[in-house]
């Protein structure tokens, strides 16, 4: 089984995702995620939110409605040309992304002749109403970045806030990709966190720099994902988007080579004037101070939670051969260690009673437990022996396993395993809370 593949297994076994109703054969494009799942997305999504908008005095927060006016996605281009190349077999019927073809004449499935490729719209149709007719066509949003410039004004005059400033969110999005595929690297339904950061024009620049450095050190400061595994690539002319005037893009290295995680865009003032033309209302700013009057540029840095959760868990995951038991069991196949930064692991701290047929240790685990829990988020785990359940906290990233045995009776501590260094230490337990936090950087 090759990498991918094993991060895949992996992820599903362990509850990190699975495909989407997959009990009726799957839906393509589309996945759910499951208990680990949710926990190691929610502390991504609340360490951006941290660095983003809590650490900052100058972005304010944001939850956008998923259906907009359409007149919205007229205004922002995406009715008119949010496409991809299409091209269908003639034989199988299957369809493809065109750029994506190698050969652009035989279907890679079952090399039949393929349909010249034709533009095809991203953007999932609904009704709004009883009716479903033209007069009541609405979309799900592609992104939520139109949502953060339709309320620019509001946010701009409820907050008092100055340029430059920016709007922060993060919200499911939709695009009716033609090929999805690489596991939730690209996906059907998905979710963003995407900042607008407002700034003077002439002041863009050195802005779109100073983000992109933000950006980076998020990556590594905040989820610890090594730095040979980032890169940042600058769009080639022929890349850019007709209204921008520069943009990068933050590379993962993934199993499968380097790939997008997140673009850092000047767009200029391209959407406030879109939306200034197609509302009519007035979306200019004015400096009291310089008692200038202009549209504001913005800066997008916008980043998938899929992508980036694919990444954290690509990064921690490491393959041990033989095994690395810290007690006497021999283990002779391969040990899969989770090694997340300690910040966003799912879960943080593991309680193992020593043996489960001891009533007295068991029930004193369960205590211990029940106290941690409110602080922490806590896994009880008595099945098996010690060595497998150390295994399995290893399994999905877990830093600290506590392990209660006949001493803890005697003396009221616990034994403290470190995920990564092995080491076991004796801790009181009237000292558990204070030593945890400390060592996972939170507060109690």
């Amino acid at each position: 089984m090759d990498l991918l593949q094993s991060i895949i297994s992996l992820t599903k076994r362990r509850g990190f995702i699975f495909p989407s109703s997959e009990i009726y054969g799957g839906i393509g494009g589309f996945y759910d995620f499951g208990p680990l799942g949710v926990e190691l997305r929610r502390n991504i999504k609340d360490t951006w939110w941290r660095a983003t908008v809590q650490e900052r005095d100058d972005i304010f927060g944001l939850d956008a409605a998923i259906i907009m006016n359409p007149t919205a996605w007229v205004a922002s281009g995406h009715v008119a040309s949010f496409s991809d190349p299409l091209a269908e077999c003639k034989a199988c019927h299957k369809r493809f992304r065109a750029d994506h073809l190698t050969d652009k004449d035989k279907c890679p499935e079952c090399q039949g002749q393929m349909t010249e490729a034709r533009q095809f719209n991203l953007m999932f149709k609904t009704f709004v109403g009883p009716a479903e007719d033209t007069a009541s066509i609405a979309y799900l949003r592609p992104e939520t970045a139109q949502g953060i410039f339709a309320d620019y004004k509001t946010i701009l005059d409820t907050q008092r806030a100055k340029i430059p400033f920016g709007i922060a969110q993060i919200g499911k999005a939709f695009r009716n990709e033609i090929t999805p595929g690489n596991f939730v690297f690209r996906q059907r339904e998905f979710e963003q966190m995407e900042l607008e950061y407002f700034c003077k024009p002439g002041e863009d620049e050195r802005t779109h720099e100073q983000w992109i450095q933000q950006r980076l050190n998020w990556y590594t400061d905040y989820l610890g994902i090594k730095k040979e595994n980032l890169r940042v690539r600058p769009h080639e002319k022929n890349e850019l988007a007709h209204y921008a005037k520069a943009c990068v893009d933050i590379e993962y290295q993934f199993p499968f080579g380097w790939a997008e995680i997140e673009g850092i865009a000047n767009r200029q003032a391209f959407d406030l004037t879109q939306h200034q033309k197609y509302s009519g209302v007035d979306l200019s700013y004015f400096d009291e101070t310089t008692k200038e009057r202009y549209i504001p540029y913005v800066i997008e840095p916008s980043c998938g939670v899929d992508r980036i959760m694919f990444a954290v868990i690509c990064d921690a995951y490491q393959e041990i051969e033989g095994g690395r038991s810290t007690t006497t069991e021999a283990v002779k196949e391969i040990e899969v260690v989770l090694k997340f930064n300690k910040a966003i692991a799912p879960v943080k701290v593991a309680v193992l009673p020593l043996v489960k047929n001891k009533p007295e240790i068991t029930a004193k685990a369960l205590e211990i437990y029940k106290a941690l829990k409110p602080h922490f988020m806590c896994k009880y785990d008595e099945s098996g022996s010690i060595g497998r359940r150390y295994r399995r906290q290893d399994e999905i990233g877990t830093p600290y396993c506590l392990t209660i045995d006949f001493d803890t009776l005697k003396k009221d501590d616990v034994t403290v395993r470190d995920r990564d260094t092995m080491e076991q230490t004796r801790v009181k337990i009237s000292e558990l809370k204070k030593y945890l936090s400390k060592k996972l950087g939170t507060c109690v």
